[in-house]
């Protein structure tokens, strides 16, 4: 509902296109009324429309889900994680963790949790102020919560705490004893989006991308590189979470079918 008035527009804009090549402006038509009955109607119609991708928030995903007789393209939540290893430049890490979180908080690449190696410890104050700049309000681990001692913005994380996706100026923060204790904590809690190492070490770098299952695993960059246009894809629908029949960002070719022409000169088999 928030962008009919600009899908109108858009839709007349097509239509003065086709007008002006001198076709009638009934082949496209579009929706701008946002009554959710409609929308059920149109998941219904999978002789006219080959794919759905949804963009909103988790109730509309999952309504989209449940209600689809179409194929779907799912850009569902992210909830990205930093994860500081041992060997980690301080410097880099800062920033990164500091852009990941501050930078634009309300997307989906954004940043939710820092997992830091328990080596790194001395490191939380340093980015906990970096980040008290921002108002960033943690939800931290028994270990996070006795390095940075008791403040009115530093609360014990829940259970639930390290499956929301905040989309605000909140982190959660775990120290971990080892690498592979980040990598089951990102399987259990991650949602498939993008997630990140901080290491000086390539073989470290090299484990955890093969090991982590996400649509993009980065080695010392921020997670909000997660994105169409910088990936060189130009425009962008959405980041797909899924496996079949795109990953990532979706951009023009990902939303393009193929089919195959034959010729034959009477060729059997």
């Amino acid at each position: 509902k928030e962008s009919k008035n600009t899908t109108a527009v858009l839709y007349q804009i097509l239509q003065k296109a086709i007008q002006s090549v001198k076709l009638s402006p009934d082949l496209i038509w579009g929706i701008t009324n946002p009554d959710r009955n409609i929308v059920t109607t149109l998941l219904q119609q999978k002789n006219y429309i080959d794919v759905v991708v949804p963009r909103g928030g988790e109730g509309l995903i999952n309504y989209v889900v449940e209600n689809s007789m179409i194929p779907i393209i799912k850009n569902d939540r992210g909830l990205c994680h930093i994860y500081i290893h041992e060997d980690a430049d301080s410097q880099m890490a800062l920033q990164i963790i500091l852009n990941a979180k501050t930078q634009r908080p309300g997307v989906c690449n954004a940043a939710e949790t820092l997992l830091i190696h328990e080596n790194q410890i001395a490191l939380l104050p340093k980015i906990y102020e970096a980040l008290k700049k921002f108002n960033v309000e943690w939800f931290g681990c028994p270990r996070t919560i006795q390095s940075l001692g008791q403040n009115a913005d530093i609360h014990p994380a829940k259970i639930e705490s390290f499956d929301t996706e905040y989309l605000d100026f909140k982190i959660n923060c775990k120290v971990v004893p080892s690498l592979e204790a980040a990598i089951e904590h990102i399987e259990e809690h991650g949602s498939r989006h993008s997630e990140c190492i901080i290491t000086n070490s390539e073989k470290s770098a090299r484990y955890f991308q093969n090991s982590v299952d996400a649509a993009v695993v980065y080695w010392n960059a921020s997670t909000r590189f997660t994105d169409g246009y910088e990936f060189g894809l130009g425009g962008e629908l959405g980041i797909s979470t899924q496996k079949l029949h795109v990953r990532g960002p979706v951009g023009l070719k990902e939303l393009t079918s193929l089919r195959w022409i034959v010729d034959g000169t009477g060729q059997i088999r």
